[in-house]
């Protein structure tokens, strides 16, 4: 074991350095919340939160109060039958909820239009800060690059302030060792001003949580603060510092979240996120962070937590029951917030950070993989909506999670009521006397009406984008870097179109994935994919053939009932026809070529880039590429990577053995193969792991290969 800091020279020695435990009592759902002490806001933040709040309530109150009861007019003036009652609900759900965002995105509309009055409290930290990147079966290449970046960004500027942790979760045996090649000169060779530090967890266990509670529970207690990142999280040194630095001068905040933009985008759907990301996503965050105050909430990476706070409120409870809806928490990072909110830490989203950089998903299909599993976590929040101790914001946080799958859900059920309402008017008598009344029922539709809301509707769903597209169009240096007044507008436009486009195949997909998890299925945990997303025909038609063919019947159904509704569900049915071309084009960087070569999509970076990103593309280009072979021929082949992987394991000699089957198996196997092949072919993945977990075995491995 080396000293803290200690730069390793023999690659025998363990990449950790010694271990300084915090201790983390796992919390319960329900517990008592505690107050924000005083010194944590003043009183111009404490009002400026209120009127902030409270604007965002007279906007979404008014509006929904509007649209709802001119739904009700529309729909009848004399008296109104089940099914339009049950219109009505899903309406009123679905408006309120786009009017809540409208809300937010006004908001920071108007914020953006002023000069910043607020300027955080930085003090210099008197503390070492961990730099924490969380890894699952990635490609550790580009983990290297940006390490490799990053830290020398700080040693340059802020030398000995702090260290690296790549904590590997990752449980294939190819991945696994190449990590260990990809990473055992990066940290033998880092220097004691910002060291490089190793760590891959044998039982991966609570997955991304469990990961950093781990570290926080074995090395925390050297730490005072830890900016957790994720695989594809990029930060500049001067963003770094700035985090420690505000964290330094705010005591009784426990969490700031920055706003991480989107960056390296190459393919159709990952340069539309990368563009509303750049230039709609500001407004709509400076509203989020006005109305949450001290009470925001957090994504998982790109932020700096107070590592005591975090240790002493953030072990995460279990909840009752089976997957997906009880065991282990899946989207640990709203919960970790609402915990540090409800144990008295301030939790605050500071927006003006600038060179916080992540990486969007490539392709369409992409997305709906990790929607998968972002739901179930989403869903699972419904445990905590309304426990004890939470804070109104932290009960609305929750609530959007479930709601931004629920909506699914409630947008499909209204579409079809609506189809029913039609459908009912085109071959059902209707039931003039059904009640006992001297006067007839007349079904009613005010068309005209209908319109205006209609109108009204879709002006308050494109405002957030109008206001970022204004918002850039009048910062003329801001303007430039999208490309220009021309290309801004025109890049806005196809966002705009593309995204309508590709709204109903999400909205049927998510409604899949909630009805799936609804019935008892469990999302597993998969890697996100880092590549450009380019899927065959074939793959992609698999994927969309049930949107596709819901589309069709859903437009013929509109078409023989009338052609005027067959128009209104046009919006909707084109995107769902249209599904397999359009998820085929939104992945594969060639694809869509043209977009980039002529200037649409641009996102600044492209026509000013940040250095701390030139210098992660500069680092990952000179990096030679793995070659695939197995991780036992990596390591017969490579005895300094022997030696180093074999000090990385585990002590178990004190341990008591237990009865593992793949592990009886794989001895089996090792000691009757006559080759080196041999033993490989014979193999399963369980068995593989299990041998290089053993040292013992890896000496007999060494026998076997020469």
């Amino acid at each position: 074991m080396i000293a803290n800091d200690a730069q390793i020279t023999d690659h025998g020695e363990r990449a950790l350095p010694d271990e300084s435990p915090l201790l983390m009592n796992r919390h319960e759902v329900s517990e008592p919340g505690h107050r924000l002490t005083p010194n944590q806001q003043t009183v111009w933040f404490t009002l400026r939160t209120f009127v902030a709040q409270l604007f965002v309530f007279m906007v979404t109150a008014s509006l929904s109060t509007y649209g709802i009861r001119e739904m009700y007019l529309v729909l009848n003036t004399n008296a109104i039958t089940s099914l339009q009652m049950v219109f009505l609900v899903l309406f009123s759900i679905n408006f309120l909820w786009v009017t809540f965002a409208f809300s937010q995105a006004l908001l920071g509309f108007l914020l953006h239009l002023k000069p910043r009055l607020i300027k955080e409290n930085e003090t210099e930290p008197d503390f070492k800060t961990a730099v924490l990147l969380p890894i699952y079966n990635e490609d550790p290449l580009r983990i290297r690059a940006t390490i490799e970046a990053m830290s020398a960004d700080l040693i340059a500027t802020a030398p000995g302030k702090y260290a690296f942790f790549i904590l590997s979760d990752t449980n294939r045996a190819d991945a696994w060792i190449a990590e260990e090649q990809t990473f055992l000169d990066l940290i033998n060779n880092s220097q004691p001003q910002c060291p490089v530090y190793y760590r891959r967890r044998h039982q991966n266990s609570e997955r991304k949580a469990g990961n950093i509670g781990d570290w926080v529970q074995r090395w925390g207690g050297d730490y005072e603060a830890m900016i957790v990142l994720d695989a594809d999280s990029i930060m500049s040194a001067k963003s770094m510092v700035t985090l420690s630095r505000r964290l330094a001068g705010a005591p009784g905040v426990g969490l700031i979240q920055t706003l991480p933009t989107l960056v390296f985008a190459n393919t159709l759907y990952s340069r539309l996120q990368q563009f509303a990301n750049q230039c709609f996503g500001p407004i709509y965050a400076e509203g989020l962070s006005a109305w949450h105050g001290l009470s925001s909430n957090f994504w998982g990476h790109n932020a700096i937590i107070r590592t005591k706070a975090f240790a002493e409120s953030c072990h995460l409870p279990i909840l009752s029951g089976k997957a997906p809806f009880g065991g282990h928490v899946l989207s640990h990072d709203f919960i970790e917030a609402a915990l540090l909110r409800r144990a008295g830490w301030g939790v605050r989203f500071d927006t003006d950070i600038e060179a916080s950089f992540e990486e969007a998903p490539p392709s369409l299909i992409d997305v709906m993989i990790r929607d998968r599993r972002w739901c179930q976590g989403n869903l699972q929040h419904s445990a905590f909506m309304f426990a004890r101790g939470f804070s109104l914001p932290t009960r609305l946080h929750l609530l959007s999670g479930v709601m931004s799958y629920l909506s699914a859900i409630f947008w499909l059920a209204l579409i079809m009521v609506g189809l029913a309402i039609a459908v009912q008017a085109a071959f059902i008598r209707p039931e003039y006397f059904a009640n006992p009344s001297l006067f007839p029922t007349w079904p009613v539709f005010d068309s005209e009406r209908a319109l205006s809301l209609f109108v009204v509707s879709m002006a308050i769903v494109l405002a957030p984008k109008a206001f970022g597209w204004f918002a850039a169009l009048i910062n003329i240096p801001r303007c430039l870097q999208f490309g220009g007044p021309i290309l801004l507008t025109l890049s806005t436009l196809l966002e705009m179109v593309m995204s309508a486009l590709y709204a109903p195949i999400l909205m049927v997909s998510q409604f899949g994935v909630v009805l799936s998890i609804f019935r008892g299925k469990d999302s597993g945990w998969m890697p996100q994919s880092r590549d450009d997303g380019a899927l065959s025909w074939m793959s992609v038609m698999r994927a969309h053939l049930g949107h596709t063919v819901f589309g069709v019947a859903l437009a013929l159904t509109a078409l023989s009932l009338s052609t005027e509704l067959f128009y209104w569900l046009l919006p909707i049915t084109i995107g769902l026809m249209l599904s397999i071309p359009l998820s085929w084009l939104s992945g594969g960087a060639r694809r869509t070529k043209w977009i980039k070569t002529v200037g649409l999509l641009r996102a600044p970076e492209e026509k000013k880039p940040v250095n701390i990103l030139v210098k992660v593309k500069e680092n990952e280009a000179n990096l030679p590429h793995l070659r695939h072979i197995h991780p036992f021929s990596r390591l017969v082949n490579n005895p300094l990577l022997l030696k180093w992987h074999l000090a990385q394991l585990p002590d178990v000699g004190e341990q008591k053995p237990t009865f593992y089957a793949p592990r009886i198996i794989a001895e089996w196997k090792l000691n009757h193969a006559e080759s080196l092949p041999q033993l490989e072919s014979w193999l399963e993945p369980a068995e593989v792991i299990a041998l290089l977990s053993n040292a013992d075995y890896l000496q007999k491995l060494k026998i076997i290969g020469n």
